[in-house]
């Protein structure tokens, strides 16, 4: 076999390899796409792990869902806090600062919009420039499948998003890899699909004597 034969071969099986690659992508980000966009409501056990300004903090609540919009992170370790949304306007609350913080849910989407996965709002490959597997990346359950993508819009804060996959194409892991090199993980187990959630879980009233600041949401 002479040596241009051999580089010919070895370019085929690498377009091959290519190819099926992206078949099994395009697979899977549908597959992801059609479990979670007939759900109405979503409710899931999370942790948090930020790793950034050399420092790590983990935290970890529960997380409910409603379309379109609502969403509810009540952590209750290390501290209690609050972030809520009903889709108009978004509360960040801990009640040891007695501090609420106010802010229109439309200036939150970029910023948030990664979990919007979770709520099937978009399709995976549209939201995620150059989607691909990532084999680098070690899943935390055997079986899983770890995607990595850039999400569009967002270039300028989160440089790409890493999502692990189950067998049932759930969404377990999302990592939000940003460009100062800060990353923000978040794990999600014991998740119920198209459970009674009242809308009144996405409201929020402050109680007495909290301090509200306006037009300012940060975590």
């Amino acid at each position: 076999m002479t040596s241009l034969t051999s580089s010919v071969i070895a370019l085929l099986l690498s377009m091959a390899a290519a190819s099926a690659q992206g078949a099994d992508v395009k697979a899977i980000a549908t597959a992801v796409d059609a479990h979670y966009n007939h759900l109405r409501t979503l409710e899931a056990e999370f942790t948090e792990l930020y790793r950034g300004s050399g420092m790590e903090r983990t935290e970890s609540g529960t997380l409910w869902l409603k379309k379109p919009g609502k969403m509810r992170w009540e952590y209750r370790s290390p501290k209690e806090k609050l972030f809520v949304s009903d889709g108009k306007t978004a509360w960040f609350y801990v009640p040891e600062d007695r501090q609420a913080r106010k802010s229109s849910a439309k200036k939150l989407e970029d910023l948030r919009s990664p979990l919007a996965f979770l709520l099937g709002k978009t399709k995976l490959e549209k939201e995620l420039r150059g989607l691909s597997l990532a084999p680098d990346v070690e899943p935390l359950e055997s079986g899983d499948v770890v995607l990595r993508g850039v999400p569009k819009g967002l270039e300028d804060q989160i440089s790409e998003i890493v999502l692990e996959v189950t067998p049932d194409k759930r969404i377990a892991r999302l990592i939000m890899q940003e460009v100062d090199g800060a990353s923000t993980e978040y794990r999600f187990s014991d998740q119920k699909e198209d459970v009674a959630i009242q809308d009144a879980r996405f409201g929020f009233k402050p109680p007495a004597e909290t301090e509200i600041v306006e037009n300012e949401v940060e975590q």
